[in-house]
């Protein structure tokens, strides 16, 4: 595992952990042929696949294991389903405010048209307005909702579960995007939904890896993606990446069978005590703070000066933080997070995300706390 100690950017990546490299190293040596030809070491390959696909079934608890489709990540599966709901749906598509660029890009383009409706935010919580959806869903107005499992910039956790039971009981779609959820809470209740997406380097499983997961019903099987080959049953091209299925559910199987699942509260308070003494010490403010959060993610306004600023002075001291999403930083555009969560333009210049990892401990995050402090002053001087 990479030195990761000052390393506080996991929501953008994260190194790939030992079992999945020895993973991806095994499936490399032995198995690196075509899982799509013919003769007898492909056919093993194959094997080999469909024993992954099985794996991560189990691990999210789906039913049936070929509901998964393996693609490039999460980024793939998200604009390929947006598309195939708007244009497969005689209702609108309804998407949250606070979904992830690959999300919120293709859905932009139908909301003109009313194929798509955007559900709003709780300013003060974070969370997307679950009066709002369920009534959408109630009065039969929607055909599918999109609603992220864990918001990548603030880390708080939506009601996923709450809007994936009530479009059960009446009829409509659902589709989550936990590629910030997996690897850092438990997956197995993912299963309840229609669609979901994720991607393996969020969680130690390698770049370049994840799936989306469709449901077992006729109206998917006209679902393709990628055009130009027959693989994963025709509805997504491309010779299959089988080191890197293996390596992403061999990070995921290990996070699932760790001890360290369990330790969400105490990692939790030691983000909370490295909140407290930037609050206490330089008046930053925290979003999302009084919501249920991932444990490891902090998003702070500072209390004056541009995000960069810091951002560089950290980083000379060695830590990496992110200024936001990282699909985002640097496009010079405001965070659609930041504005559905009621921030002004000024304030979004003013922002940082801190994201720990599984290694991340108090005397971390107390260190990074302490470099805050340093670059305060230096600002000031």
């Amino acid at each position: 595992m990479a030195d990761t100690e000052k390393y506080f950017d996991c929501n953008a990546t994260t190194p790939m952990s030992a079992p999945a490299r020895d993973t991806w190293l095994e499936m490399s040596n032995r198995f690196w042929h075509n899982p799509s030809s013919l003769y007898r070491e492909a056919g093993a390959a194959k094997l080999q696949l469909e024993d992954y696909r099985e794996e991560l079934a189990d691990l999210l608890g789906l039913d049936e294991p070929g509901r998964i489709v393996f693609t490039s990540g999460a980024t793939e599966g998200n604009n390929a389903l947006i598309d195939f709901l708007v244009q497969t749906s005689k209702k609108p598509v309804a998407v949250s405010a606070i979904e992830h660029p690959c999300i919120q890009a293709p859905a932009q383009r139908y909301l003109e048209t009313g194929q798509v409706r955007e559900i709003p935010v709780n300013v003060d919580s974070g969370q997307v307005d679950l009066d709002v959806a369920s009534a959408w869903i109630r009065q039969g107005e929607v055909s599918t909702v999109s609603v992220m499992a864990a918001n990548n910039e603030t880390g708080v956790l939506q009601p996923w579960l709450e809007l994936a039971e009530i479009c059960q009981s009446h009829g409509v779609q659902f589709h989550t995007d936990a590629a910030q959820w997996l690897g850092k809470r438990e997956c197995v209740e993912l299963g309840i939904c229609d669609y979901v997406t994720g991607s393996g380097h969020k969680f130690g499983g390698g770049k370049g890896i994840g799936f989306l997961v469709l449901p077992d019903n006729d109206k998917c099987a006209s679902f393709h993606g990628l055009l130009g080959g027959p693989q994963e049953e025709g509805r997504r091209g491309g010779t299959e990446n089988l080191p890197g299925v293996a390596a992403m559910v061999s990070a995921l199987k290990d996070h699932e069978a760790s001890a360290l699942m369990a330790e969400e509260g105490r990692r939790s308070s030691e983000r909370n005590e490295f909140e407290r003494l930037l609050v206490a010490e330089l008046g930053c403010v925290v979003l999302g703070q009084k919501s249920p959060r991932l444990w490891n993610t902090s998003m702070v306004v500072l209390p004056h000066t541009k995000n960069l600023k810091w951002l560089t002075r950290l980083s000379r001291q060695g830590f990496c933080v992110s200024t936001g999403s990282a699909c985002s930083a640097g496009s010079g555009n405001p965070s659609r997070v930041m504005a559905a969560m009621g921030l002004d333009f000024e304030r979004m210049g003013k922002v940082i995300r801190v994201s720990g990892g599984w290694t991340t401990n108090s005397k971390d995050w107390n260190a990074l706390a302490a470099a805050f402090a340093e670059v305060e002053l230096e600002l000031r001087a």
